[in-house]
C-alpha cells in the first residue's frame, strides 16, 4: 500500500497534535506543507478506500481510538494584506496558520474586527468548518472567501459566503462537503468603519476598570484574553477542547418555562424568536462542575470545559459526556449537544 511508504508515516501517536492531549495513534500520517502534496495524496486510489481526518490544530477533534485511515495534518503558512476598498480591508490568512497569532497580527496593523475571537485555539482553516464565535462575534461576520482543495479530482475552488452555509458553530464543510476536501486559506473583510461589539457584561466591566475613554480594538482584544485567562484551562498545561457543548437554542415557550423554575436562567433572545440558553449555567446548576471521572474531569472553573487530567481516552471523554447530557436533559428537558468533531 502506498500509504505505508514515505513521506507517510505508520502508526504515528496524535496525543501532541490535538489540545485534548488524548492517547491515540493514527495508521498513517502526513503533514501538508505546501499544495502540492495534497495533489500528490488526491491522485492515489487507496486515498477512496481509506477513512480520513484532516487535521489542524487540534483544538475541536476528540480522538474516539485509534484512527484506522488517513491524518492529513495542515500546515499550510502565510498571511497578507490583500486589497482595499471604500468600505474594507481584505486580508488572507493560510489554513495552518495560529487563529490567535493571525489576530493579533491584523490588531498590530490596526484592523479591528476579529478583536472578540482572541484567545480561541486552533488554526484559520478549522475557523470556517466551526464558525467559530465568542462574545457576540461570530467567524461569518467578517468572512468574505476562501479556498477549497477538492480531493476527488484535485480541483481548487473560491468559496464565498452563501457557499459556506454558515450557521451556529456549523458549515456546509460539516455537511455536503465533510471530508470531501481541504480548506487551503481564508479572506477576511475587515470594516474600515469599525464598531466596538460589547454585548457581554463581563467584556465591558473589565474595559470599564482598564480603559478611559472609548476601547479601542487592541483593548477589547487584551480585555477578552484576560476573560478566557481566568475562566479557561490552558491548554499547553490541563488538555481540553474549549468549551464541549454548544449553547442550547429552545422556543420562547420553553425559556418561559424554565425561568419560572429557574429565575437565574442565563439566556439571550435571538432574531428568530428563540433562546440561547447558557450550557455551562445548565452544567453547574446540576451539580457537575469539578467533577471527577477517573481520568476526566469538569473544569473547577468553568462547568462547559472537560478536562484531561492525565492519560485520558476518547471512551473516557465521551462516557463522561454522555452522563452530563443525560443529568441535564432530565433535570432541565434542554438537550446539550457536543460541540467538537468525534473522530
Amino acid at each position: 500500500m502506498l500509504f505505508s511508504k514515505p513521506p507517510f508515516q505508520s502508526d504515528v501517536q496524535l496525543q501532541s497534535f490535538t489540545t485534548f492531549g488524548i492517547v491515540a495513534s493514527a495508521r498513517f500520517y502526513l503533514r501538508i506543507i505546501d499544495v502540492t502534496q495534497l495533489r500528490q495524496v488526491s491522485q492515489l486510489p487507496e486515498l477512496t478506500k481509506l477513512p480520513l481526518l484532516v487535521l489542524g490544530g487540534g483544538s475541536n477533534v476528540i480522538l474516539t481510538g485509534d484512527f484506522s485511515g488517513v491524518v492529513l495534518h495542515i500546515a499550510l503558512v502565510g498571511r497578507e494584506y490583500v486589497t482595499e476598498d471604500d468600505h474594507f480591508i481584505y486580508v488572507r490568512a493560510a489554513a495552518g496558520e495560529s487563529w490567535h497569532d493571525f489576530v493579533q497580527w491584523t490588531l498590530q496593523q490596526g484592523w479591528g474586527g476579529l478583536e472578540n475571537l482572541s484567545l480561541i485555539p486552533g488554526s484559520v482553516g478549522a475557523a470556517p468548518i466551526q464558525n467559530i464565535g465568542a462574545y457576540g462575534v461570530e467567524m461569518k461576520d467578517c468572512f468574505h472567501s476562501l479556498t477549497w482543495f477538492e480531493l476527488a479530482n484535485g480541483k481548487i475552488h473560491t468559496l464565498t459566503y452563501t457557499d459556506c452555509q454558515f450557521g451556529y458553530r456549523d458549515s456546509v464543510f460539516k455537511h455536503a462537503l465533510s471530508g470531501q476536501g481541504v480548506i487551503l486559506d481564508v479572506t477576511f473583510a475587515l470594516a474600515k468603519q469599525w464598531q466596538a461589539k460589547l454585548r457581554y457584561d463581563d467584556v465591558a466591566r473589565i474595559l470599564e476598570e482598564t480603559t478611559v475613554g472609548a476601547p479601542t480594538p487592541q483593548q477589547i482584544s487584551s480585555a477578552i484574553c484576560k476573560i478566557r485567562q481566568s475562566k479557561l484551562p490552558d491548554t499547553r498545561v490541563i488538555g481540553n477542547v474549549g468549551s464541549f457543548f454548544k449553547n442550547p437554542l429552545v422556543s420562547a415557550e420553553c425559556c418561559a418555562a424554565l425561568l419560572v423554575r429557574f429565575p437565574q436562567l442565563i439566556n439571550y433572545p435571538q432574531a428568530n424568536g428563540q433562546y440561547k440558553l447558557a450550557a455551562g449555567w445548565l452544567i453547574e446548576k446540576a451539580g457537575w462542575k469539578g467533577h471527577v471521572a477517573g481520568r476526566v474531569g469538569v473544569y473547577s472553573k468553568q462547568a462547559l470545559v472537560l478536562v484531561n487530567l492525565g492519560g485520558a481516552l476518547g471512551s473516557d471523554v465521551i462516557a463522561l459526556a454522555r452522563r452530563i447530557q443525560a443529568d441535564v436533559e432530565r433535570q432541565f428537558g434542554v438537550q446539550l449537544e457536543i460541540e467538537p468533531f468525534l473522530a
